[in-house]
């Protein structure tokens, strides 16, 4: 089509001609896509509850995408992605906190299959340095109430994080 031909780029090599010396040219071209990459995850084992307070952890991650800005939308393995850990039968709920600066308290609380839009990223290679520089934190949190109300088990859970370059 017309549009195809106007948007298209005009690429010409060009041929050198006989003599004492010949040049050629070429025009060198590579388009980098929008890419992300997560490392530096770790499993987050809460331990046993000693029956009072809640439960909290962060574990601190590497972010990497080509252009600096990138989404994050977390699913648990509840029913319906929700944030759940269970024994085989019973649940006990957590929340999950985003912050896109490495060794924060604090965060955004995030919706399961939600995304979180506008975080940045300052990592400047795709496992940040071998991990030595860190970009974000994950915040996981079990409230007393939820364990309190638990019946006696080993619960587990698996959160799925997605990062998509903006």
């Amino acid at each position: 089509s017309i549009a195809t031909i106007i948007n298209a780029q005009a690429f010409a090599a060009s041929q050198g001609n006989v003599g004492a010396t010949s040049s050629g040219t070429s025009t060198i071209s590579v388009t980098v896509p929008a890419l992300a990459r997560i490392t530096a995850i770790d499993d987050i084992a809460f331990g046993t509850w000693t029956g009072t307070g809640p439960l909290s952890s962060t574990d601190d991650v590497c972010i990497w995408t080509s252009n600096t800005g990138y989404s994050i939308t977390a699913s648990g393995s509840g029913t319906g992605g929700a944030f759940e850990m269970t024994d085989g039968t019973n649940t006990v709920p957590y929340t999950v906190k985003w912050d896109d600066v490495a060794g924060s308290s604090s965060g955004t609380s995030l919706t399961s299959g939600s995304a979180l839009a506008g975080q940045t990223s300052s990592a400047t290679s795709t496992n940040c340095n071998g991990g030595s520089a860190l970009t974000a934190t994950l915040g996981i949190d079990v409230t007393e109430s939820s364990l309190a109300s638990a019946p006696v088990g080993t619960f587990t859970g698996t959160l799925t994080l997605l990062v998509a370059a903006e």
